[in-house]
């Protein structure tokens, strides 16, 4: 990651870009399966999504559960800091709405 001017950028760093907070929006209720974030992130292509959880694990917002048995099986979810977002996330989701209603 690039060296941040400021607050603002150095966030929009780690959770900027078009799915990101989509991503971290879907998984504020619990696990989520691979399958079931692709089929809850519209428009997002499995190379995509595979890059953006783990840009996601490697900023520490998503966390990536790995359990041993045929067919493998991951779940991600929230990190405690990736719970902090949701709020914002939230916020940002309500404003978007309202802009949308008005234009």
């Amino acid at each position: 990651m690039k060296k941040a001017h400021c607050a603002v950028d150095y966030a929009f760093q780690r959770i900027g870009g078009k799915y990101k907070a989509r991503i971290l929006w879907v998984l504020r209720d619990g696990f989520l399966r691979y399958g079931e974030l692709k089929r809850a992130v519209v428009g997002i292509t499995p190379k995509m999504l595979t890059q953006t959880l783990k840009e996601l694990e490697a900023d520490e917002l998503i966390g990536r559960k790995v359990y041993l048995e045929v067919p493998p099986k991951v779940e991600y979810s929230l990190t405690d800091t990736g719970k902090e977002l949701i709020p914002f996330i939230g916020q940002m989701k309500s404003w978007g709405e309202k802009q949308m209603s008005t234009n």
